[in-house]
């Protein structure tokens, strides 16, 4: 993938989804429109493209976010120490752009236990056209 650059990026995503996605800013709590999502589809990083998650592992984790218990592969995510804010957490980026996504804690269900709580202005949902989900 061609390095943009920030002018780029900021042409491209507009102010809210340039904080979020190169700032690693967040959306408040129960704001973001995909937290209550239930359309079967893909989620992609609205940066890139890059196909993130999938439906089938969303599910309401109460924190105001679009939870997830694991990604489409491994290989998509990237993982990185966040110390901000007087904490230490465990940031998630979009492995082919490097876009923040949100973060990644132990506190989900199974079979991960994993939860990756990611902002809404930080995925594109790519809503299934197979007619055997509806």
């Amino acid at each position: 993938m061609k390095k943009k650059s920030d002018e780029e990026w900021r042409r491209e995503l507009g102010a809210e989804r340039y904080h979020i996605l190169r700032e690693k800013g967040t959306e408040p709590a129960f704001t973001g429109r995909y937290v209550d999502e239930k359309t079967p589809g893909v989620y992609r990083c609205a940066a890139c493209g890059m196909e993130l998650f999938s439906s089938d592992t969303k599910y309401d984790s109460g924190s105001g976010w679009p939870s997830f218990y694991e990604p489409i592969d491994r290989d998509r995510i990237a993982t990185a120490e966040d110390r901000s804010h007087g904490m230490r957490r465990v940031e998630v980026l979009c492995a082919n752009c490097e876009s923040h996504l949100g973060h990644v804690f132990t506190d989900g269900p199974r079979p991960t236990g994993l939860r990756y709580c990611v902002n809404s202005a930080s995925l594109e949902l790519d809503p299934s056209t197979d007619d055997t989900e509806r």
